[in-house]
Order: structure tokens, then C-alpha cells, then sequence
């Protein structure tokens, strides 16, 4: 008998209590916003290579010690702050080829330049391709007030939601109020240079210069998610 009391006392608690969260739950409305900032890269992340193959590891070690020179000699004229440019990879990696019975050499070395005036874009890659790079790993186009752009695009994705939520409750005998949670997630897309670096690398095995590139645009995106308390 004591035990069915228990039971009943528990039981009779558990709906009180669950009764009282329904009772002061507080009318709220959930929405999403979106903000958009799009603006034109001005500076740029460019990773070049210089790669030869042969079967003496001390000769073609020896030529892409030269090449890598010119390119450091042809990178001085653009006066780069110290830093913008690393070398971030060097290698010499044997490789035996069964049926010949011998061993071949590949020279690797990668440099990365921080490119902060994109109006030497052009001069630059042409002059790197004539320095006898014969390879373009990457090239990322950025900007320097990236940061800024993504509080501008945080602001106008809640803009964008309170204002679905003005929508929403303009034909209620409520007004907005006070935001009780906000989830956000920023995105960044860059725009992208893998039809030049194609042009760049092929380029640069026939002794040419690259075509110029239309850069585009960096598209900054943010999105929220927002839990508005109706008064």
C-alpha cells in the first residue's frame, strides 16, 4: 500500500510540474535570415612549382636550384614585404623503374608568394612563368577585409530576420520582442582559378606566358536562425 501512495505522489508531481512548463511557456516565433556581401578580391595566395626529372639526383638537383634562383632574383623587383614569400616544400624522391633495372630522380621545390597588389597580377605570373616554373599548385584570391565583410553580412542576415518576423506577426495583436537565440553560420566562397592554372601549367611547359584572368568576385553568406519572444 505504502508503495502504490509512492507511485501516485510521483506520478502526481511529475504532471504538476509538467503542467506548469506548459502554463509559462512564453509565446516565441523562430525564423531564418540571409545576408549576402559580394566584393572584389585585392590580394591573392599563389603556390608555384618547380619540378625536374632525370638520373642523376645531383644534376637535376642542380637545375632546380637555378630556376628557384630566378625566381627569387625576378620576385625582388616587386619589393614584397618580408615573408610574402616561403618556401614551404623541397624534396628528392628516387624512383626505380622495374623493367629498365635503374634509378630515376624527381626535384621538387614549392614556393608560395602573398601577392597584396593584385594590379601586378598579371606581371608577376607572366614573369614567374618566364623564370621556368613548370607549375601552378595553387592560386586563392582573397581580401583584406574579409572580417569586416562578414559582420556586414551577419548584420543584414538579421535584418532579414527580424524582419520575417515583423511579417509573420503584423496581423497578430503582437509585436516582436526581445531575441531569446541566434545560430549562425557564416560561409566564404572564393573564387576559383582552375582555368588559368590549367593555361599556366601548359603555359609554362611551352615556354609562354598565361593568358590574363578575369578574377571575379568573393561572395560572403551568412545565415541565422533566430528565436524572436512575442510580446
Amino acid at each position: 500500500m505504502k508503495k502504490f501512495f509512492l507511485l501516485s505522489a510521483v506520478l502526481v508531481s511529475m504532471a504538476a510540474t509538467s503542467q506548469i512548463q506548459v502554463v509559462d511557456q512564453k509565446p516565441q516565433i523562430n525564423v531564418s535570415g540571409e545576408g549576402k556581401v559580394k566584393v572584389t578580391p585585392d590580394q591573392a595566395h599563389i603556390s608555384i612549382g618547380i619540378e625536374n626529372k632525370g638520373a642523376n639526383a645531383t644534376e637535376i638537383k642542380k637545375q632546380n636550384d637555378l630556376t628557384t634562383e630566378k625566381v627569387i632574383q625576378f620576385l625582388k623587383k616587386f619589393n614584397l614585404p618580408k615573408g610574402d614569400v616561403q618556401t614551404q616544400k623541397v624534396s628528392l624522391t628516387p624512383q626505380y623503374d622495374y623493367d629498365k633495372k635503374k634509378y630515376s630522380y624527381i626535384a621538387n621545390q614549392t614556393i608560395v608568394i602573398f601577392l597584396r597588389n593584385l594590379d601586378k597580377y598579371d606581371e608577376l605570373m607572366s614573369g614567374l612563368v618566364d623564370t621556368g616554373i613548370n607549375r601552378v599548385n595553387y592560386i586563392n584570391f582573397e581580401s583584406s577585409k574579409e572580417e569586416q565583410f562578414k559582420s556586414d553580412a551577419r548584420k543584414l542576415a538579421m535584418q532579414d530576420a527580424k524582419r520575417k518576423a515583423d511579417d509573420y506577426v503584423s496581423v497578430l495583436t503582437q509585436k516582436v520582442g526581445k531575441a531569446l537565440m541566434v545560430n549562425d553560420n557564416t560561409q566564404i566562397i572564393y573564387p576559383r582559378a582552375e582555368k588559368f592554372m590549367a593555361m599556366a601549367n601548359a603555359d609554362a611547359m611551352a615556354g609562354g606566358a598565361p593568358e590574363t584572368l578575369a578574377i571575379g568576385e568573393i561572395e560572403v553568406t551568412a545565415n541565422v536562425s533566430v528565436s524572436f519572444l512575442l510580446d
